[in-house]
């Protein structure tokens, strides 16, 4: 399988270059050159399976024969033996709403999934072909904690990660900055997450920072977060379908980023019996108005909100969802990127917002309505919903034959869920103690020549130079 660019300027590049790539050197993001597509019997056997032997299949359509089987497989099990639950990702069904948790990873948020694995995966190649790699992200939550506890004491690996000062959660923060590896280097910018999220495009398009400083992605531009976080559709499908490939389930999806209901979009593409995705946003819509008006337009600020790992405006992962909604055509996504790049804005032609409409449903859900949410399902269930999968279970309100996505445990945001129901959610064990530990982090300016200089000051010690 290979790997092409949104944007039509890389030639193609097999897997295991498209993942070291991360963003693609013409500014895009790699997109495989073909879906694979499963055929109803495959879905029935699927059905039947463990998520980490499903995991191996899935990913083995994508990888081909650039890491055999049994390596790939037990890159794998070692990635998911870090979590709690036996399933995984397990479907739970609470008075008659079926929620897909996707928490029990080390960092107790839905990015474990993809981030454990990807971790391995980039250990596995480096020490393979050899090198170094040297990681900067920036995250709105989980990501950065998760892709921190992926790599965390890797010899081959440095990370970065920026977040924006004091818009995480204080657990989320703590998560990320008491993690004293010296591998492990965290930043907090003084801005918002866009700002930070542009700040590390900026530095990935600078092509010869980025290859003499080995920079490698693990936000969700990097193809194989995407591909990992597929597998767990096909996992709640047959949890609830039961191998039936004639039963249509939706799925409803908090999300900020795009990049986990582009999974979702993904799997139906090639295969899975989805009805609807639902695109559940908060205060912070963008996506939502896209889907109702056509329009994709940055509005006048990134807004503060209970669910802080979706407030973001520019949502990386929507450039993959051009791409295919444009046919694969990549100079009409390119002169619609640098349009939107100019004036804050793109619009798509009437025939393709009808097929965004097909493709999916949106709805923005207000803080006021996260709060009622928790509330009202804790009273019905005595289930704790965290605020991000409480925007999930509103918009999805009234629906039938539907999975809710859990993206993070409740415990991570103590002072929404006190809020709401006048508790906090018990801790798991992954959470307990964070609060009283010593935390390390750089306070910079949200400017990419402050981020820049941090990072060759600290490369020029040795550390992943």
């Amino acid at each position: 399988m290979n790997y092409l660019s949104t944007r039509g300027g890389v030639e193609p590049v097999g897997f295991a270059q498209a993942v070291m790539m991360g963003l693609a050197t013409d500014g895009g993001l790699l997109v495989p050159e073909r879906i694979p597509q499963v055929d109803a019997a495959t879905l029935t056997a699927w059905s039947k399976l463990g998520f980490q032997d499903l995991a191996l299949e899935v990913l083995t359509l994508f990888v081909g024969e650039e890491i055999p089987r049994q390596h790939l497989r037990t890159l794998i099990e070692r990635s998911y033996a870090t979590f709690t639950h036996p399933e995984v990702t397990p479907v739970v069904e609470q008075d008659g709403l079926r929620i897909l948790e996707l928490f029990h990873g080390p960092t107790a948020a839905f990015k474990d999934v993809a981030l454990q694995f990807l971790g391995n995966l980039f250990e596995y190649l480096l020490e393979r072909d050899g090198g170094q790699l040297n990681i900067l992200g920036a995250t709105s939550g989980d990501t950065g904690s998760a892709a921190i506890y992926g790599v965390r004491g890797k010899e081959r690996i440095q990370i970065f990660i920026l977040h924006p000062k004091g818009r995480v959660s204080p657990i989320q923060e703590r998560q990320m900055t008491t993690v004293l590896d010296a591998n492990v280097h965290n930043i907090a910018v003084r801005g918002t997450f866009d700002d930070a999220q542009g700040i590390v495009k900026a530095l990935f398009n600078d092509l010869s920072f980025k290859s003499s400083y080995r920079l490698g992605a693990v936000n969700s531009i990097n193809w194989a977060r995407i591909l990992a976080q597929t597998v767990y559709y096909f996992y709640a499908w047959g949890r609830v379908a039961e191998g039936d490939p004639g039963k249509r389930i939706s799925f409803s999806v908090p999300t900020g980023n795009f990049g986990d209901v582009f999974a979702g979009y993904l799997a139906k593409r090639m295969g899975l019996p989805v009805d609807r995705l639902v695109i559940a946003t908060n205060r912070n819509d963008i996506l939502t108005r896209f889907i109702q008006t056509g329009r994709y337009a940055v509005g006048d600020q990134v807004y503060q909100t209970l669910s802080p790992a979706m407030d973001i405006q520019i949502a990386s992962n929507f450039e993959r969802y051009l791409y295919y909604l444009y046919d694969g055509d990549s100079a009409t996504v390119r002169t619609l990127l640098e349009q939107m790049q100019r004036s804050g804005h793109l619009e798509v032609d009437a025939a393709r917002h009808a097929q965004a409409c097909a493709d999916f449903d949106a709805a923005a859900v207000t803080d006021e309505e996260t709060q009622a949410q928790i509330r009202a399902t804790f009273a019905a269930t005595g289930y704790i919903l965290c605020p991000h999968t409480a925007v999930g279970v509103h918009a999805a309100r009234g629906r039938s034959d539907i999975i809710c996505l859990a993206t993070a445990h409740p415990a991570k945001f103590v002072d929404a869920v006190r809020d709401a129901i006048g508790r906090e959610a018990a801790q798991p064990l992954s959470l307990q103690g964070l609060m009283d530990k010593a935390p390390r982090c750089v306070d910079l300016d949200a400017t990419v020549d402050a981020v820049k200089a941090q990072l060759e000051a600290t490369l020029s010690t040795g550390a992943g130079a």
